[in-house]
């Protein structure tokens, strides 16, 4: 397997795209271009169709994947506002498949998603979405009732052309619905780091009614979290008193819990009457949940944990990567650019991996696959 970026930093438009392209075509080395990703900023996607037409024209891809984006990353780099990135991948035998869906109402009230490709045999599938028009969260929630432990890894476009979001599909511009690839014969590892540390007690959901949590540990939730945090240290109350989160267990089949165990979700709402906690996702009794907390610090400190634990497991540098980042991260989280670029690089060293700053990032906790915010999802292919 054989991977190659293009970052451009400038907004040059069509010629960004060619050079980006150039730049991912001289990395390959000459190797058949199998899948290509092109993410770009707001600026350059006036003519879009030119640019995307510059890309094939340098990699003549077999499948490509693409979406306008707030900022793109790359080389190392991070550009949060402007530029564009090619990634390019020869997948040594590998079989990719392109997509476009778009939901389809049937009459009733529902829809049905037209265009997904068969699963079956899939080992991966990245997605692209229109955060518009497109149910994401719906169609994650079926795929890992039809297909359980299929990762399914990307983000929402975040930038648009004059003509709204711009979705790339092989040779065709879009502005609705999601693009993406299917894999199959390729060994890809999903990493996702939520930006959040786990503190205090873990507690179980003891009742509970769709995303209202009514009891933990057999005690009015309001309560229990309460007490939760009083029994932090001082350190860690500043912390909750800045925005605290609740991580819920996906996958309970683990003698304990770490923090990549966890879906971590804001608290919506609470009902200072009855006690009961809502939750920004679905509950059911019998879940273990436990406070996290979210910051710079934490979310670098989660991070590099995410990477240097994949490293251990691949036991040499990847191929390479693709990176969903959270458009809530970067110089406003962290205090200095070009964070999750570079600390990819000082996990895997100088591989190529390449990515853009997303309005909401897709990717697995435990079997299932969710869409997240503030978080770093990869794809990290194993050399």
């Amino acid at each position: 397997m054989k991977i190659a970026t293009g970052l451009v930093a400038r907004d040059g438009g069509v010629d960004a795209f060619a050079e980006a392209a150039a730049r991912a075509q001289l990395g390959l080395g000459g190797a058949r271009a199998d899948l290509v990703a092109v993410f770009a900023a707001s600026d350059n996607l006036e003519s879009v169709e030119e640019g995307l037409a510059a890309v094939e024209a340098r990699l003549g891809s077999r499948a490509l994947m693409g979406c306008g984006a707030q900022g793109v990353l790359g080389d190392g780099r991070e550009v949060e506002q402007g530029g564009v990135v090619v990634w390019a991948a020869s997948l040594d035998g590998g079989d990719v498949q392109s997509f476009h869906l778009e939901p389809v109402g049937t009459g009733d009230g529902g829809f049905v998603i037209a265009g997904l490709p068969e699963l079956d045999d899939a080992d991966a599938v990245f997605m692209l979405a229109d955060p518009y028009t497109f149910p994401v969260e719906a169609l994650l929630a079926q795929l890992g009732d039809d297909y359980p432990g299929l990762p399914v890894i990307g983000g929402l476009a975040s930038a648009g052309g004059p003509d709204g979001t711009v979705l790339l599909h092989d040779d065709a511009v879009a502005n609705s619905g999601a693009v993406g690839a299917v894999l199959r014969g390729v060994e890809v590892h999903a990493c996702v780091s939520q930006g959040a540390r786990p503190i205090g007690p873990e507690m179980v959901i003891t009742a509970a009614e769709g995303n209202v949590v009514h009891e933990l540990a057999s005690r009015p939730a309001l309560v229990r979290l309460r007490e939760a945090i009083a029994e932090l240290d001082t350190d860690e109350r500043m912390l909750a008193a800045n925005g605290l989160l609740l991580g819920i267990v996906i996958d309970e089949n683990r003698p304990e819990y770490e923090r990549g165990d966890f879906l971590v979700r804001g608290l919506v709402d609470v009902d200072e009457s009855s006690g009961a906690v809502t939750v920004g996702d679905l509950v059911r009794v019998g879940q273990t949940a436990r406070l996290q907390v979210r910051d710079g610090g934490s979310a670098d400190e989660d991070l590099r944990e995410v990477l240097m634990g994949e490293l251990k497991e691949l036991r040499t540098p990847p191929a390479g990567a693709l990176v969903f980042t959270c458009n809530g991260r970067g110089v406003g989280m962290f205090g200095s650019p070009d964070h999750d670029a570079t600390a990819v690089e000082e996990a895997f060293g100088p591989v190529p991996a390449a990515g853009f700053f997303c309005a909401g990032e897709i990717g697995p906790v435990g079997p299932r696959n969710f869409l997240h915010g503030f978080t770093a999802t990869m794809a990290v292919f194993p050399g």
